[in-house]
């Protein structure tokens, strides 16, 4: 019998869970597609500029169609060019990606339905396993190394 058979989940999952991860993701990606535009532009010459609380969703679709400046105030020099621009949008969007899946992973292993129930804390562990027990302990688990009577077994 597993541990996961054990237990019973008192709380069931509902809609709201997933619905917030994929917006969160939506807003990752949306914000990585900003982020890579703003590396291309930077890498073009352009400075480091990120559109406007206002525009941050009205100009994705202009940048989706390969517009550098879209959103953006103040433009001083080159803007990057749409190949450009798609490949820095990619790269960052991979990067969010990989970002995400660690992030996930190490929040699943913690908190997730298949995590470890009741283990000790490192601390524990040392305490009831560690060496300091063992030393302590140690005529009790080797009598025939550190045990009073050692020098007369030996003869």
């Amino acid at each position: 019998m597993t541990q996961r058979s054990r237990r019973r989940d008192l709380w069931p999952w509902t809609w709201e869970l997933p619905v917030g991860i994929v917006v969160a993701n939506l807003v990752l990606a949306m914000f990585g597609l900003h982020l890579g535009r703003a590396i291309a532009n930077v890498l073009a010459g352009g400075g480091w500029q990120f559109p406007a609380r206002v525009d941050f969703f009205t100009s994705l679709p202009a940048v989706l169609r390969g517009d550098a400046g879209a959103g953006l105030t103040d433009l001083a020099g080159h803007l990057a060019s749409s190949s450009s621009l798609f490949v820095c949008i990619g790269v960052a969007e991979l990067i969010l990606l990989g970002f995400t899946v660690v992030v996930l992973r190490l929040g699943l292993d913690r908190w997730g339905p298949a995590r470890m129930k009741g283990m000790a804390t490192r601390g524990e562990a040392e305490k009831l396993l560690g060496l300091t027990r063992l030393r302590r302990n140690r005529a009790l688990i080797r009598p025939d190394l550190y045990g009073k009577d050692r020098h007369r077994r030996s003869r």
